[in-house]
C-alpha cells in the first residue's frame, strides 16, 4: 500500500470509519468473506458509493501494514470530495458561466495533483472525477497540487457519461481531448464549459467521448505521439481560459 494512503485495518476500525462519517475510496475484503460485521460494512459501502475489491488473503496479507486485517482493510480520502451542486455554485458566486475538468480514466496520483493545480491556476471551477479506475485524492494527490485542493474542488461520481448528460441540462457543453479531433484553435471555446481529458494510453473512453460536443487536439510538431494527461489538461484549460479573457 502506497505510504502516504490513509489505510484503515479491521472489521471494527472500517466499521467506525464509516460510522463517523470518513471518506472511503476503496475497500479491499477478502473474497467469498460473508459474515455479520463484513455484511455491514458492505452496506456502508453501498451507502457511501465506496469501490469495493473482493481479494485472496495473500493479497490482504500483502496490503495490510498491521497484519490485523481481519478480512477488511478500508482505504479513506486525505481530503473530502465535494458535489458537483457545489462546483457550479461556486462558479454562480464568482458570477461566472461554469467551466469544469473531468477527468476519466486518470489513475497516477502525480498526474491528477497536477491537473488540480492547473484547474486552479486556469480558473476551473471544479474537477469530476469517476468513481472506477480513477485515483482518490490522496496525500500524494494533495502535495502534487501545491496547496490547489484546499481551493478547488473534486467531485466523485458513479457515471461520468450519465453527469455529463445531467449538466448539458444546466446548460454546458462538453468539448473532449482528442488526438482527431479539430485543431484546438479553430473552436469557439467560450460560456459554460466541460473540458474532458483521458489518460494517455486510452484516451477518453467512447461512451464518454460520445457524449461530448465537440473533440479539440493540440497542435504536435514533435516527433513522439502524445502528451502527458496533465500537460495536455493545462494545454486546453489555458486556451479555454484565454478565449473567456478575450
Amino acid at each position: 500500500m502506497a505510504n502516504d494512503e490513509l489505510t484503515i485495518e479491521g472489521r471494527n476500525a472500517v466499521i467506525e470509519a464509516f460510522r463517523s462519517g470518513k471518506t472511503i475510496d476503496k475497500l479491499y475484503i477478502l473474497d467469498g468473506c460473508q459474515d455479520g460485521p463484513i455484511l455491514t460494512i458492505q452496506r456502508e459501502a453501498k451507502k457511501q458509493g465506496s469501490l469495493m475489491k473482493y481479494v485472496s488473503k495473500e493479497r490482504l496479507n500483502q496490503l495490510s501494514e498491521t497484519g490485523k486485517h481481519q478480512g477488511v482493510i478500508a482505504v479513506a480520502a486525505a481530503y473530502e470530495y465535494a458535489s458537483v451542486e457545489d462546483i457550479l455554485q461556486r462558479a454562480k458566486e464568482k458570477g461566472e458561466p461554469p467551466f469544469l475538468i473531468l477527468l476519466d480514466n486518470i489513475e497516477d496520483p502525480h498526474n491528477l495533483g497536477a491537473i488540480i493545480r492547473t484547474a486552479n491556476l486556469a480558473g476551473a471551477h471544479g474537477i469530476i472525477v469517476p468513481k472506477n479506475r480513477a485515483v482518490g485524492l490522496t496525500a500524494t494527490v494533495a502535495r502534487t497540487s501545491a496547496g490547489a485542493l484546499n481551493y478547488t474542488p473534486v467531485a466523485k461520481v458513479t457515471n461520468l457519461a450519465q453527469t455529463i448528460e445531467a449538466l448539458k441540462k444546466e446548460g454546458l457543453w462538453f468539448v473532449c481531448a482528442h488526438m482527431e479531433g479539430t485543431i484546438m484553435y479553430e473552436l469557439d471555446l467560450k460560456g459554460p464549459i466541460g473540458l474532458v481529458v483521458g489518460n494517455e494510453g486510452e484516451g477518453v473512453s467512447r461512451l464518454v467521448k460520445e457524449k461530448c460536443d465537440m473533440a479539440a487536439a493540440i497542435p504536435m510538431k514533435g516527433d513522439i505521439d502524445s502528451l502527458n494527461a496533465s500537460v495536455a489538461a493545462g494545454v486546453l484549460a489555458y486556451e479555454i481560459l484565454r478565449q473567456r479573457m478575450n
